[in-house]
């Protein structure tokens, strides 16, 4: 098989593709011939030695992936071999066969490409944990999305659509337009404007019920004062961390001291609340993580989940495909297709 290892920290030259044996799959996994591999920012954290969670290097990241089920293992039904499923994979997606426990594996609806299906694992779910389970948005409130045109962004506008919420979210100016095609009441500038002040003018004053916010440091604590009251703050990421002109791990240390503290008698007498959200601490939870993908893949039935592919990169090209995410060009999903 091939895979694209990690080879060091550092910039997207790092990452070179490398032969290994096939795998085979073990009991209760089954293995996937692999058609759509996603790249999420956690695959650039880990390049610039910035996730916690990666494995050692050298290592091969990726959380999810799309293809044909080739192999059983142990007591998996044979009614799965030669099925096109997609699936989360504890790392190892970078590569064009992966071994996956079966619980972990979705079929591929008829009417999504491969490549829409590996748009859908860590984006739709991660939305549906900030909105849905830990958000509780309702139609009578509005959430701000941060980071709107990204992956998760535009899986936050389907659901929030669903939902009846007001949507408002941040990207550059020239995403706009599309977004506001896709769903989006309101986008602000945030390359031009300071959205703080442009988000009080739009809720006069009001602030919003839920932020999903994945930037991290001082930007948690912008977004916590723009909550309304009764407001919740998802937080998800710490991308703004690549942006530090420092090395290494060095990199955080802007974004630790930038952070909020939120002290237990600042949140009742704010009446607010403050989360966070990392699908790759929710592995021992696959009872939730199948409930939630259930009711997504019924939002697919129903029309109102639209996985959203900006562009298909060859395995070649992994190093120009995360520098693309990296430089913000992307509106929606960016796959690897091997």
């Amino acid at each position: 098989m091939k895979q694209i290892v990690l080879t060091g920290h550092g910039g997207p030259e790092k990452l070179a593709i490398q032969e290994s044996p096939d795998p085979t799959p073990g009991d209760g996994a089954l293995r996937i011939r692999v058609k759509a591999s996603g790249i999420n920012f956690a695959d650039i954290l880990a390049r610039h030695g910035l996730y916690p969670d990666s494995p050692k290097i050298p290592c091969v990241v990726g959380y999810e992936v799309s293809g044909t089920v080739d192999g059983l293992g142990q007591s998996v039904s044979q009614s799965w071999l030669g099925k096109d499923v997609f699936a989360l994979t504890r790392f190892g997606g970078y590569s064009d066969v992966v071994v996956v426990p079966v619980a972990r594996v979705f079929e591929r609806p008829a009417s999504l490409s491969h490549e829409q299906c590996a748009a859908i694992p860590v984006n739709y779910l991660t939305a549906w944990q900030l909105l849905v389970v830990m958000g509780s948005l309702s139609k009578d409130e509005t959430v701000l999305v941060h980071n709107v045109g990204g992956g998760v962004g535009l899986a936050a506008i389907d659901i929030a659509r669903h939902i009846g919420a007001r949507i408002i979210g941040t990207a550059s100016r020239s995403k706009h337009a599309f977004l506001k095609e896709r769903g989006l009441h309101e986008a602000i500038d945030y390359r031009t404007q300071d959205w703080s002040v442009e988000l009080d003018r739009l809720t006069d004053g009001r602030g919003v019920e839920l932020i999903t916010d994945p930037l991290g440091g001082k930007h948690w604590k912008k977004s916590w004062k723009a909550l309304r009251s009764t407001g919740r703050l998802g937080m998800f990421g710490i991308s703004v961390a690549t942006e530090s002109g420092l090395t290494g791990p060095l990199r955080l240390l802007p974004v630790a001291f930038g952070m909020p503290f939120f002290h237990p008698i600042s949140l009742m007498n704010n009446n607010k609340s403050a989360f966070g959200v990392n699908m790759g601490h929710l592995w021992h939870e696959t009872a939730k993580i199948r409930g939630w993908m259930d009711a997504l893949l019924q939002g697919v039935r129903d029309g109102w989940v639209r996985p959203c592919v900006d562009k298909v990169f060859s395995f070649a090209q992994a190093g120009e495909a995360q520098a693309y995410i990296e430089a913000r060009k992307n509106v929606g999903k960016v796959v690897l297709k091997p």
